[in-house]
């Protein structure tokens, strides 16, 4: 059959229903998903060298030869069933050895010309090739003799398998529509699409590589730009109720407080309590601190909006978050001692959770109670988006952790605040440390808050760095302080053990901290894989204080609060930025004991050394925000997906120089054509992203 880019991979020829099964757990589905399932990394195999001079210097190499000799046989020692060959070029031959396969005596022949590409050992009889990849000698190869990609995979999927998917369906590249303003490209000397996605697959050398990465990195750092300025001029146009600001009531409601606000926070309350009192509508980044007090900054605009009688919403990236910020905004207000303070009524409303003030409720009586306006103050999910939530007279919308949340959820969540003509204000507020001048360029849409102290009450997280041979001393003391009553995470960068690079999974740790490390603990397991109600549940035991111990991937760095947990044994430190170092720390510390962070490194060097003595020394998070950026720089991280903040497949917020020439060219093309009327396949493409909706 004819390919299209909607063609499902089960109807690509020799892909049966079991390979599309496997292809669906990488979330491909089509051949759109094939040809933008990038490599995350690629091997150089372009240099085909002579047998005659090979050397013991090269790990790896490629070689184009002749097979002389091919033949099965069983290894006396180990009963493995090894195929050996003898190749040769001309100006020499080399042994083959392929263990357990074979099925190869059945495609390569004697006479056959291939090319191989694989690990080069040497002994006694001359070098020899053990395990390599082969293909036979063509005009275009995909395996070998070039720059080889390779992509993350799944449990009995091979690269093989899926680079010949992919190379199949970039036979239809050229049915992309090429949105990119021709301008945009001769100015920046941008590869057309259809090139940068054939290139960023199977490139023909790094330069090409590079520019391929360039343009497709720029596409979704444009779209994203692009899109923020289009919100911005939306906001501009819009009109807002004006939120009186009620000195007295506010000011007896923060002496209430069992705290002093810190500085950065009445600076903070102050401004955007300044931005309720216009008639435009706000919209505010109001970036924190881990543990800085956002919600209490946040409760000062809550409580303008509700005696000013508005209502207000706040919507958090998952139950857990919510049902936080439920109880801490309840106590906060169960506290308030405002004379003649008229009942203040508060919901939760989640999938597994309904809650009007100490109550329980039902969703039926919330939703009634929101569209008559007796609820003063929602708080919930992605759920306050759905159909049949109204409310009578939205003034005030806070979104928490907001880059969780698509364009288009914002989008509802906005529209369903206007009534009569009035757009809702808008707060936004994040503990992603992103340093200011970089906040300021992605998000200029966006007026900026921020809260660096840490209230004085906060002791300080001892960090240390943990080298293999004093790992079992951090155990012992884990072992102690959970004996005491604490409970502990630990973190690892990957799911599975199939990782080839040795780093450790949180599926083979657990199971060897079970067995072999803290058998008389309860351990739980927490990644990204699970679906959300189980991740909630578990989430809900460990708060509970069913299990001692959660082994979790990067899924608990932002908003986790377990204020009895007191220890962070992060595994593979080295792997990981400063800032999302930062992140994990400050899961523990929220209560009153005194906690840990150990530093567990596999590796060890002068740059890793000083990278996590940073975390140690440096005295906020936006500091080694600022110094992540230099450290890391915009290519290292290409391939490895960052948490917080926008995502994207390929581009990086360490793409520094590039959001610069995205952020100008959406300017420059909104100046002049505010609607993309000259622009109708940019129009188009703006339109479908913000139509995707991706709950979290």
């Amino acid at each position: 059959m004819s390919l299209s880019l909607s063609t499902e991979v089960s109807d690509i020829s020799k892909v049966g229903k079991t390979i599309a099964g496997r292809l669906k757990k990488l979330g491909i589905l089509n051949v759109e998903d094939l040809i933008f399932y990038y490599p995350f990394r690629y091997q150089d195999f372009s240099q085909v060298s002579k047998i005659s001079e090979l050397n013991p210097a090269e790990s790896l190499a490629t070689i184009k030869g002749k097979i002389e000799i091919i033949e099965n046989r069983r290894s006396w020692k180990t009963r493995k069933t090894l195929t050996e060959g003898l190749v040769s070029d001309g100006s020499g031959s080399i042994k083959v050895i392929w263990f357990n396969q074979p099925f190869l005596t059945q495609l390569l022949k004697t006479g056959d010309e291939i090319y191989l590409s694989g690990k080069i050992n040497f002994d006694r009889y001359g070098p020899q090739l053990v395990n390599p990849i082969h293909e036979k000698a063509k005009s275009e190869t995909i395996h070998t003799a070039r720059i080889v990609p390779i992509y993350p995979l799944t449990d009995r999927l091979t690269q093989k398998q899926i680079r010949w998917l992919i190379k199949v369906s970039l036979s239809v590249v050229g049915q992309f529509k090429d949105w990119l303003p021709e301008s945009i490209k001769q100015s920046l000397k941008l590869y057309p699409l259809s090139q940068a996605l054939n290139t960023i697959h199977f490139p023909s050398d790094q330069n090409s590589l590079d520019k391929a990465i360039e343009r497709l990195k720029f596409d979704e750092l444009f779209l994203f730009l692009l899109q923020s300025q289009l919100i911005k001029k939306e906001l501009k146009s819009a009109k807002a109720h004006p939120i009186n600001f009620l000195e007295e009531s506010t000011k007896e409601f923060v002496d209430s407080l069992p705290f002093s606000l810190t500085n950065d926070q009445k600076k903070a309350s102050w401004q955007i309590l300044q931005d309720l009192l216009k008639s435009q509508p706000m919209n505010r980044l109001l970036e924190g601190e881990v543990g800085s007090g956002k919600t209490v900054v946040a409760a000062v605009s809550i409580l303008n909006t509700i005696l000013n009688k508005y209502q207000g919403v706040l919507m958090a990236p998952t139950e857990i978050l919510a049902d936080q910020h439920f109880k801490k905004i309840v106590d906060l207000f169960s506290l308030s001692k405002i004379k003649n303070q008229p009942q203040i009524n508060i919901a939760l409303l989640t999938r597994s959770n309904q809650r009007i003030g100490t109550e329980l409720s039902t969703k039926g009586e919330i939703l009634k109670k929101i569209k008559s306006g007796e609820i003063d103050l929602l708080i919930s999910t992605h759920s306050v988006i759905q159909p049949g939530v109204e409310f009578k007279n939205l003034a005030l919308v806070i979104i928490d952790e907001q880059h969780r949340f698509g364009v288009e959820q914002r989008k509802i969540l906005h529209h369903k605040g206007v009534t009569k003509g009035f757009s809702p204000h808008f707060l936004s507020m994040t503990a992603t440390p992103i340093p200011r001048s970089l906040a300021i360029t992605l998000y200029g849409n966006l007026d900026l808050s921020i809260i660096r102290e840490l209230p004085k009450e906060r002791k300080k997280i001892i960090t240390k760095i943990v080298d293999p041979i004093g790992r079992q001393k951090s155990y012992d003391f884990i072992r102690q302080e959970i004996l005491s009553g604490r409970q502990a995470f630990v973190i690892c960068p990957l799911i599975d053990p199939s990782d080839k690079l040795g780093v450790k999974s949180v599926t083979e740790e657990c199971k060897r901290l079970k067995e072999d490390v803290f058998p008389e603990f309860e351990i739980a397991i927490l990644h990204g894989k699970l679906k959300p109600l189980e991740k909630e549940r578990i989430m809900a035991d460990f708060l509970a204080g069913e299990s001692q111990i959660l082994v979790a991937t990067s899924v608990i760095e932002v908003g986790i609060d377990v204020p009895n947990a007191s220890i962070m044994l992060i595994e593979g430190a080295e792997r990981f930025g400063l800032a999302q170092l930062y992140q994990f720390r400050g899961r523990v510390g929220r209560g009153k004991f005194q906690s840990y962070c150990f530093l567990a490194t596999e590796k060890s060097g002068q740059k890793i050394n000083a990278r996590l003595d940073a975390l140690i020394t440096a005295k906020d998070s936006f500091e080694l925000a600022e110094l992540d950026l230099k450290l890391r720089g915009p290519g290292e991280v290409f391939g490895i997906s960052q948490s917080g903040w926008p995502t994207f497949r390929i581009a990086s917020l360490f793409d520094y120089h590039l959001i610069g020439l995205a952020k100008e060219e959406a300017e420059k093309i909104l100046l002049v054509d505010p609607q993309l009327k000259n622009q109708p396949l940019l129009k188009d493409k703006i339109e479908q992203l913000n139509s995707d909706i991706h709950p979290e």
